[in-house]
């Protein structure tokens, strides 16, 4: 008989849903149950509605990373109440030509392949063995995971995880659930044994702190953004932007921008790149790369070299996102990661709450089946975890390694070394029940490198195109207009003509 017979799973995106599959595999808990507050499976691959519109409702508190704060509970539940109106950042950065940024061999779970269709748009960019998926195709990809064994069953739909708390008689968790319905609010509790928090940490932007940024959004409603709300690039056209960040979006924002924008497109890069790509990006004739602001005064920004950029329309920020958790609101986050995550996954301070999906630089989604499937056995009663001084060693040894904060979690480049190390963890299924993890592939590592090799070609050839187009502006500028040569589609038309 399992230590644990009730769990919960809080989120069904690509971490909840095959969290899922791995404790149903198992074939000993009494009652699974899945918590979901968006209205299907998908996380943040879910597109939004074209009518909602994203918030930034505090930029000091999104600055400081307390801007997703627990909500008033009812003193006595169950109970009705009016309708939430508190915005609670469950929208996603879906736009519309939105794919994976790492290759689908290496992103898929292992036993279930993500399906070859292609779209137009990759394939244009990278060709008709383009490795990366369309976030449509991803979100069925992860629906289909959830509704292929029945699974959907299993989850409560729009239904927000409030808060999780200890229950002191018996050692296990009390959720405070609440369900939207209609105009109203349903609120209720909960048992369980033991919670899997699966909810992702891509949902509250962080806004840094740039003296000036909030009389320049009190003053121009709706000019800074953060790229989880970018959408169409048509909306920038002709417009003087500056964007801020270099990493993931950043660069992504900053291509689909270079030549549509009033030129040049300003980007604040600090002179720091993700690992993956570095700069190439950023090398479009269209882009002029900057310091960081050092201060904001009407709509001039200032830069830290004494630069400064007038009438100023939109400023966009890639960077990045606070982990929160506001159901959990004993957890103390520090430098933007959990501290005292033995292996990413099992919490120091309490065993029956565990993580999956508490990783960055990983092989998204493949990292989180061998995690969900560690956390499954362990819940079985099948895998032991070493004592706490072990545990706290490895921590140790982790932050002397990777550095107190983000990269703390982030697993590139020791991809394999982390997968073996869980999977060994996990050891194989017990008497044939439970899922079964393959040996690390180094044809994964092999395809992940090749596509982001793929990536950076396509920013080459639409800085070369970019470039070409410059001189063929320039000469017809000093050509008589009878005489102006056909010139071939732009980089910069490459990529629009592909949301027309």
């Amino acid at each position: 008989m399992p230590p644990y017979r009730s769990v919960a799973v809080i989120g069904c995106g690509p971490a909840g849903a095959i969290t899922i599959d791995a404790l149903v595999q198992e074939g000993v808990f009494e009652r699974i149950k899945v918590l979901e507050r968006r209205e299907k499976p998908g996380g943040c691959w879910i597109p939004d509605q074209e009518s909602q519109v994203q918030q930034l409702p505090d930029l000091e508190k999104l600055s400081s990373r307390t801007a997703d704060e627990p909500i008033e509970i009812p003193a006595s539940l169950p109970a009705w109440t009016p309708r939430c109106k508190r915005y609670r950042f469950s929208d996603t950065s879906i736009y519309p030509m939105l794919e994976t940024n790492i290759a689908a061999d290496a992103m898929e779970f292992s036993q279930e392949p993500f399906p070859k269709k292609r779209s137009a748009w990759s394939t244009q960019r990278h060709g008709v063995d383009t490795p990366f998926r369309h976030h449509d195709s991803v979100q069925q990809y992860i629906e289909d995971l959830v509704n292929r064994e029945g699974y959907q069953e299993l989850v409560e739909f729009s239904t927000t995880v409030e808060r999780a708390e200890k229950v002191k008689h018996d050692g296990g968790w009390r959720l405070v659930l609440r369900k939207e319905v209609g105009d109203h609010d349903y609120w209720w509790t909960e048992d369980f044994d033991a919670v899997i928090d699966a909810s992702g940490h891509y949902s509250v932007p962080f806004i840094p702190h740039i003296q000036g940024l909030v009389e320049y959004a009190e003053a121009n409603p709706g000019c800074v953004e953060h790229s989880k709300s970018f959408r169409d690039p048509e909306k920038y056209r002709g417009k003087r932007v500056v964007v801020v960040g270099a990493s993931i979006s950043g660069p992504d924002i900053a291509v689909m921008l270079a030549g549509v924008t009033q030129s040049p497109l300003h980007c604040v890069v600090r002179g720091k790149y993700h690992p993956y790509f570095g700069d190439y990006a950023f090398r479009n004739p269209h882009i002029k790369r900057h310091p960081p602001i050092s201060y904001i005064e009407g709509r001039t920004v200032h830069f830290e070299n004494g630069d400064d950029i007038a009438d100023v329309d939109y400023i966009i920020l890639g960077t990045g996102y606070s982990w929160t958790e506001h159901f959990l609101p004993d957890i103390t986050i520090k430098n933007n990661r959990i501290p005292g995550l033995y292996q990413h996954v099992f919490p120091m301070w309490d065993e029956s709450l565990l993580f999956v999906g508490a990783v960055a630089a990983g092989f998204t989604f493949k990292v989180f089946e061998w995690q969900a499937v560690l956390a499954a056995r362990y819940l079985a009663g099948r895998v032991d975890i070493p004592p706490i001084e072990e545990q706290k060693a490895w921590e140790a040894a982790r932050i002397d390694k990777k550095g107190d904060g983000v990269a703390f979690t982030a697993l590139y480049p020791d991809f394999q070394e982390y997968f073996e190390e869980v999977r060994q963890m996990a050891g194989e299924p017990w008497n044939g029940k439970g899922r079964k993890l393959p040996p690390f592939d180094p044809k994964w590592r092999e395809t992940f490198d090749a596509a982001h090799l793929k990536r950076i070609a396509m920013w080459k050839r639409l800085n070369r195109q970019a470039e070409e187009e410059l001189k063929n502006k320039t000469r017809s500028d000093e050509t008589p207009s009878n005489a102006i040569p056909k010139c071939g589609i732009s980089g910069v038309q490459e990529v629009q003509n592909s949301y027309s």
